[in-house]
């Protein structure tokens, strides 16, 4: 951020497709301040079950990233949370923290679709990847702090980044707490996200 600091905590949710360049903004978020730390749910998902999503016991893998959030937060880290993120009951868990004062926001990263193509079969061999999250991907609700980051070529991801850090650094932005609708309680969200993951495993 050119040695700028971020204004406040912040706890920031990447939301996307593979491929679209979540883990690039999180990784230059962290590389530019020393005051942002990263948690990789994918990385965490492997490292303790060896297993893509979804795992045998995801409850543990969310649970087990909203204890490090909490941790870093209370440390005084601002938090990147690196994931997919496709359902709003995850969205909602992840920027659901018991840490105050905390501005929330839910980073959307996205690109044209033929560009996301492309980049998916690039990696994977083929298109299937983007093929089924489009079946999964729920928009975000209205009352989440959503900020649209769009990542289609170099240029287009250092516009959003430009406009990303200066509302980082922003004294007076519409994402502070005060400005935006309460979520669930911790407890209420945890038994919400348990429900919706037993639901999902049984299909």
């Amino acid at each position: 951020m050119d040695g700028d600091a971020a204004k406040g905590l912040w706890n920031i949710v990447l939301s996307g497709y593979p491929r679209a360049g979540k883990t690039m903004l999180a990784q230059r978020l962290v590389a530019e301040n020393q005051c942002f730390a990263r948690v990789g749910v994918d990385e965490l998902r492997d490292m303790l079950f060896h297993e893509k999503y979804p795992c045998h016991d995801e409850y543990v893998v969310y649970s087990m990233i909203a204890e490090m959030r909490d941790d870093l937060l209370r440390l005084g880290y601002c938090v990147v949370i690196d994931s997919t993120a496709p359902f709003n009951v995850t969205r909602q868990f992840l920027l659901t923290t018991k840490i105050t004062p905390v501005n929330p926001l839910l980073v959307v990263v996205s690109v044209d679709r033929q560009v996301l193509l492309k980049r998916t079969a690039e990696k994977f061999g083929d298109a299937a990847p983007v093929v089924a999250y489009e079946k999964r991907w729920e928009q975000p609700e209205d009352d989440f702090p959503v900020f649209k980051f769009r990542s289609s070529s170099a240029e287009e991801f250092e516009a959003y980044y430009a406009r990303l850090t200066e509302l980082l650094q922003s004294e007076t932005h519409p994402f502070k707490p005060e400005f935006h609708t309460a979520l669930l309680s911790g407890n209420g969200i945890r038994r919400t996200l348990r429900s919706f993951l037993s639901k999902r495993s049984q299909r």
